[in-house]
């Protein structure tokens, strides 16, 4: 979401300003943040105090901070750093009023029930011309205990879809081959009576080349009706990032996550009736509040009944403002926390594994994105479910299509060849 924030604000700016590629050449520096943990704060921090240096070669050059972050701190900020300006994520219309504003601060934290961005074109600065992001709804109503986002970001408002559809169809014209429909609860999404599993078939019609991703969703929101749209277009890829974030049904309603253990497994039970083959993956928190070691063992079989092909994995971390953070005691010792953690990840590179290795030998149509890292004559692309695949360049190109039979692989990638069925 951020990384999309960052191209809309690109645009916003564009008029004033053309991107660099290295803070040295700036006379603009804008740090996008942000708050859903306290590691992500603390190297933002980090960040700023290494860039006002640079303040020393240029004294035209300002810095400022925007996202989440802005939000949690507001004026703090002033304080804590030597930044010149501030914007929340609903103000990046502002910017340029901000930015030149003569006042001694410079700060716009305000929250909007309306702004969705829909009339901004992103400006694409990324490397990678194969896949982009669109935001298709911002905010978030559902409160649980451990989150800032609400309160960083604001209530839960869509975009109108026929807004999404025209930037969806310009990205294709200009290229692009995949499409990853962001929002905070992205199966939440309603505007004018449309839902999410009508913008996803909408989307889906703009052409059978054009592949189509979303994240993240809320198992309380996740339909059967989504689910058959997913089913039915070939593009739309068979992949489901579902945050279960505990296995212990205690713990999630301590969370309030409006779903118990046996409903979430419900909601498995339903992708695997209508999407056999989907690729599946969470988000886990080891040490919330109060949690026992008979939670944490829940959470591991929750954990290896599901099978997950990869997961998001994080300790807690108190979130000033939070529910849980001003109501529920954080007595789970830190040590307990990383050993748990570290329990969580060790179980997850098993489950990747084990997945990988149901894949070798399978066949299956990958969309190029890139070289590999390693070496020039090897590029990467990813499966319908989301895994990433190595395989010789030969005379491939970015953005193609490619057929490959899978030969081997890790727990965090599969290896491949050309097939030619």
């Amino acid at each position: 979401m951020n990384f999309a924030d960052s191209e809309v604000v690109a645009s916003v700016l564009s008029s004033q300003y053309q991107l660099v590629t290295s803070p040295s050449e700036a006379d603009l520096i804008l740090v996008n943040t942000c708050s859903v943990r306290d590691n992500a704060e603390q190297r933002v921090f980090n960040r700023l105090n290494e860039l006002t240096a640079l303040k020393k070669k240029n004294k035209h050059l300002q810095i400022g901070l925007i996202g989440c972050m802005a939000s949690r701190f507001k004026d703090d900020l002033f304080a804590k750093t030597d930044i010149d300006l501030i914007a929340g994520p609903d103000a990046y219309r502002n910017l340029p009023q901000i930015i030149d504003s003569e006042n001694a601060v410079n700060i716009d934290v305000t929250l909007s029930k309306t702004e969705t961005y829909e009339d901004i074109l992103p400006i694409r600065y990324a490397d990678n011309k194969v896949s982009a992001f669109v935001s298709v709804m911002r905010g978030c109503n559902n409160f649980c205990a451990y989150c800032v986002v609400p309160y960083t970001r604001g209530r839960e408002r869509s975009r109108a879809s026929e807004s999404i559809i025209a930037e969806t169809e310009q990205l294709f014209q200009t290229g692009y081959r995949e499409v990853t429909l962001l929002g905070q609860n992205v199966n939440s999404y309603n505007y004018q009576n449309i839902d999410f599993a009508e913008l996803m078939e909408k989307v889906a019609k703009i052409d059978p080349l054009l592949r189509v991703r979303f994240a993240t969703s809320h198992p309380k929101d996740l339909s059967p009706k989504l689910l058959q749209i997913m089913a039915k277009y070939p593009n739309i890829c068979k992949s489901i990032h579902l945050p279960a974030q505990s296995g212990s049904t205690a713990i999630l309603q301590r969370m309030n996550r409006k779903y118990t253990r046996e409903n979430y497994l419900e909601k498995i039970s339903l992708i695997r009736q209508y999407l056999p083959q989907c690729g599946l993956s969470t988000d886990l928190i080891a040490g919330f509040c109060t949690e026992t070691e008979t939670d944490h063992l829940q959470t591991l079989s929750l954990m290896k009944e599901v099978a997950y092909d990869y997961a998001f994995t994080f300790k807690y971390s108190p979130r000033e403002g939070t529910f849980a953070y001003q109501n529920i005691k954080d007595d789970v010792p830190e040590d307990v926390k990383i050993k748990r953690l570290q329990q969580i990840i060790d179980l997850q590179q098993n489950l990747s594994l084990k997945s990988n290795q149901k894949d070798v030998g399978k066949i299956f149509e990958v969309l190029t994105e890139g070289y590999s890292k390693r070496s020039k004559d090897f590029l990467f692309g990813r499966t319908s479910t989301n895994k990433v695949v190595v395989f010789p360049a030969l005379n491939h190109k970015i953005g193609e299509y490619v057929v490959l039979k899978i030969t081997n692989c890790s727990a965090a990638t599969l290896f491949g060849e050309e097939s030619a069925f």
